[in-house]
């Protein structure tokens, strides 16, 4: 019997709609790309790749980190996660990440990707996950949501890592905007330990600027919506003209991360586009609470985001 090869990647979906097409895949359930008549508004990954860095990935029961992977959710005692971000002696970015997930249906222009996450180390709950990706003329809308099957309430957070781009070879050359009032300040761990009004610092992105040699490995809240209830953040390429925004659902996501890339691996480093991640809550939630979506026997929940390519 001849040996099959298999991608890093898993199985792939591919959805179009018109000249928009993107690609969905099996190992985590994520963005492998995005192009719109052929240029790329997101920063994927080869189908021969595995997705460092986190590009295209989706994060649950929880975005960003956890201090020491340790918190306590009416267990009566300390939950204790797998240090997956082992430099900073933290849990990063949920569980399902490297997991398999499984289309449960597809149209020419639509995925609908599935997991189930069960109780394992360092988490004591069963959720059923799905994740829905649909084109359409004004870009990409993702819809996540997750039910909690279990038999106790079960505590959640989402987020998603996207890198936005726009045609250009280094993130420097990019005008970014970011509409948000407050940013996160953090330890030497990146755990959140208050909140900065932005107004005349070097993290106020709101009339936009030039990312030109800025590091940001930033939280944000306190973001403005517009009439439709969803707040943008957007890259612009200067020198083309072309850009890219994602939006969000204000009521959903009320905070995001916004990342140039500058602790990436080299051939990544500050070239990869901007990640944008849109989150229900902050990093370290699952222990303060802040933001924490609480999913009681038989509920759910769901949220809307979505990247346009202008």
């Amino acid at each position: 019997m001849e040996s099959e090869t298999y991608r890093p990647s898993g199985e792939q979906w591919t959805i179009r709609h018109g000249g928009h097409e993107a690609v969905v895949v099996e190992v985590g359930g994520g963005l492998r790309s995005y192009t719109v008549d052929g240029r790329p508004v997101l920063f994927g990954y080869g189908e021969g790749e595995q997705a460092s860095g986190g590009r295209g990935q989706l994060l649950m029961p929880w975005p960003n980190r956890v201090r020491d992977g340790q918190y306590d959710f009416g267990t009566g005692g300390s939950l204790q996660l797998a240090l997956s971000e082992p430099a900073k002696h933290n849990a990063i970015h949920g569980l399902v990440r490297w997991s398999i997930w499984r289309a449960a249906r597809q149209r020419d222009d639509s995925v609908t990707v599935a997991c189930r996450l069960r109780p394992q180390q360092g988490w004591s709950w069963a959720l059923d996950l799905s994740v829905t990706y649909a084109l359409g003329d004004e870009g990409l809308t993702v819809t996540p949501s997750a039910r909690n099957v279990g038999m106790t309430a079960a505590p959640f957070g989402f987020g998603a890592h996207p890198y936005l781009t726009a045609g250009e070879s280094h993130v420097d050359q990019l005008r970014l905007t970011v509409p948000a009032a407050t940013s996160l300040t953090v330890d030497d761990q990146s755990i959140p330990v208050g909140r900065a009004g932005v107004e005349g610092t070097d993290r106020d992105w709101r009339a936009g600027g030039v990312i030109g040699k800025a590091v940001i490995d930033t939280g944000f809240t306190d973001l403005t919506a517009g009439a439709d209830g969803r707040w943008r953040v957007r890259v612009e390429n200067p020198d083309t003209g072309a850009a890219t925004s994602l939006w969000a659902d204000a009521a959903a996501f009320p905070f995001t991360q916004v990342f140039t890339g500058d602790t990436l691996s080299e051939d990544l480093r500050r070239t990869s586009g901007v990640a944008v991640e849109p989150m229900s809550c902050p990093a370290n939630a699952l222990v303060s609470g802040e933001g924490l979506v609480v999913i009681e026997p038989g509920g759910s929940w769901s949220g809307e985001w979505g990247v346009t390519p202008r």
